[in-house]
């Protein structure tokens, strides 16, 4: 399958192709902004293989959705060459849980080779960072992001950086499930096999979160990194880390991490 030269937005249906795009829905059903995006998911028993989308536009939107929740596999997907405008929810988002709506025969969910390369996005939704989330004992596997630059509206308070997210393992995958989101730009859970290079995350408004959280990650390289930040906010919180590689992230010495059991780097 191919997704390619496609044009999303919450507009009303045919508002965008008019030119007037307007809009009478500021809430959909499940709590979250007006919809519009591309999305995997969230039934999930066959699974989705060997799929690449490119060229895409989204304004006024939700972002890119890639969820398997329900036994089937989420596997080589590559997503490249986006641009997101006025982005209503988390601009991307990967969520491997265990919902187990279907055949009682069907085996637990994988989410593993997944790639997100060349994405430009501004004006986002601050409640939700780029969010990749699977559940303990079953991590995302070989996820990588490049060329990525995300522009948030900001306005984290200091105690929105301390809250831990539940883990809503059996729940309907989508951003809001999870509430306010302890970093503004990039969050990490369960995952292993992790690349992410040639980064730069910021925001409008003054944002008291890290820009990067990262909670039982295995095996992951941050370079090429800039992220806007507030003094005395650390760039990297990290928590059940092992194994993490740092190059060229912009404040921090280059330097490998064979363990962080909860560290602000």
């Amino acid at each position: 399958m191919t997704i390619t030269n496609c044009h999303l937005s919450g507009f009303d249906m045919g508002t965008l192709l008019d030119g007037s795009r307007r809009t009478t829905q500021r809430i959909a059903p499940d709590r979250g902004g007006v919809t519009g995006r591309i999305k995997f998911g969230t039934e999930s028993n066959g699974g989705f293989r060997n799929i690449a989308i490119s060229n895409c536009t989204f304004t006024h939107c939700r972002g890119i959705a890639l969820e398997t929740v329900d036994g089937g596999p989420l596997e080589d997907v590559t997503v490249s060459n986006i641009t997101m405008r006025d982005i209503t929810s988390a601009p991307l988002f990967v969520r491997l849980g265990n919902r187990g709506r279907g055949p009682a025969h069907l085996p637990m969910s994988v989410a593993r080779r997944i790639s997100f390369s060349n994405i430009v996005a501004s004006d986002i939704e601050p409640r939700f960072a780029a969010l990749f989330s699977g559940i303990p004992g079953h991590p995302i596997d070989d996820l990588r992001l490049a060329n990525i630059t995300l522009h948030f509206r900001g306005g984290g308070a200091r105690q929105d950086a301390q809250r831990q997210p539940p883990e809503n393992e059996k729940g309907y995958p989508d951003p809001v499930m999870f509430g306010v989101i302890p970093a503004y730009g990039l969050y990490f859970r369960h995952v292993r096999n992790l690349q992410v290079s040639q980064v730069s995350l910021s925001f409008e408004a003054p944002d008291h979160r890290p820009p990067i959280h990262l909670h039982d990650v295995q095996h992951a390289e941050f370079s090429g990194i800039r992220a806007q930040r507030l003094p005395a906010t650390p760039l990297i919180v990290a928590t059940q880390v092992t194994d993490l590689s740092l190059q060229q992230v912009h404040t921090l010495a280059d330097a490998h991490h064979a363990k962080l059991a909860a560290e602000s780097l």
